[in-house]
């Protein structure tokens, strides 16, 4: 049986990347996210958690399940 209690958040970008290191487009790029108000919902790990925290300031983390 697959254990489908695995935490999930979901992430959207608020903020556009014009005039944002290139590195931390890429992180955005990781994240799923594309366009503005683009929204995704991802596995919660520390590595999902890292790309969050690098990019703070451009997206919202909306809801924990």
């Amino acid at each position: 049986m697959a254990n489908n209690t695995e935490k999930t958040v979901r992430v959207r970008l608020v903020k556009g990347l014009r005039g944002v290191q290139a590195r931390h487009r890429l992180s955005v790029k990781a994240l799923g996210l594309n366009k503005l108000n683009d929204v995704r919902e991802l596995k919660d790990s520390p590595q999902v958690r890292g790309l969050i925290n690098t990019v703070y300031y451009l997206v919202a983390v909306e809801n924990q399940a």
